[in-house]
């Protein structure tokens, strides 16, 4: 028999079943505690949320979240502006500044090229990217996409469209380290082997 709950609490249970992997059972552990445990942290979230929503749209440069016209990594003169590093979304471009050591600028796709869902170049805002190619002194574009069907046609759609005079390098997959060649599935140990460099 289902439990019948006050109106807002169930409205508080659904609205966290919005997130990545939050179920019914975790979005009514994560609304009693804060009800229970937590009701200043429940207003910080809230009032954070809100402020978020009101203040952040995108990057005229790059597409990445921003307060103002440009966001921090555009702004900062002390980036390159010599390279150029496409991703398909926000949460990479993350990754990427607290995992490797990047000082180049960014392209935000929010995606990657998928027909079927009605995702062509315009979705991607790939004639922002070209035009931001021609206009600045980008030498070489990073193609930064998820090694998926439509991570790998989206690259490719971006290497045919750039000019010439610019090197466009893809991303390497392959082993991760630490890993072990016999536990690594088929299709990492080739993207590994054909993306092989001299060692020096």
């Amino acid at each position: 028999m289902a439990i019948k709950l006050p109106a807002s609490l169930q409205q508080l249970i659904d609205s966290f079943q919005i997130l990545p992997g939050v179920g019914p059972k975790t979005a009514q552990r994560m609304a009693l505690y804060l009800l229970e445990k937590d009701r200043l942290g429940a207003e910080r979230l809230s009032n954070s949320l809100m402020q978020a929503m009101n203040k952040l749209c995108r990057c005229t440069s790059c597409r990445n979240y921003a307060e103002e016209e440009l966001c921090p990594i555009c702004s900062d003169s002390q980036r390159s502006t010599e390279s150029l590093c496409v991703v398909e979304s926000p949460s990479d471009v993350l990754a990427l500044e607290q995992g490797v050591d990047f000082s180049g600028q960014y392209f935000v796709l929010y995606g990657h090229l998928s027909p079927i869902d009605g995702i062509g170049p315009n979705e991607l805002g790939l004639a922002d990217l070209k035009r931001k190619v021609d206009s600045q002194s980008i030498k070489e574009v990073i193609v930064a996409t998820n090694p998926t069907v439509e991570g790998e046609a989206t690259a490719q759609f971006i290497m045919d469209m750039l000019p010439s005079d610019v090197v466009v390098s893809r991303i390497a997959h392959g082993i991760p380290m630490g890993g072990e060649l016999d536990l690594v599935d088929g299709g990492t140990l080739n993207h590994a082997l054909t993306g092989r460099r001299v060692m020096s």
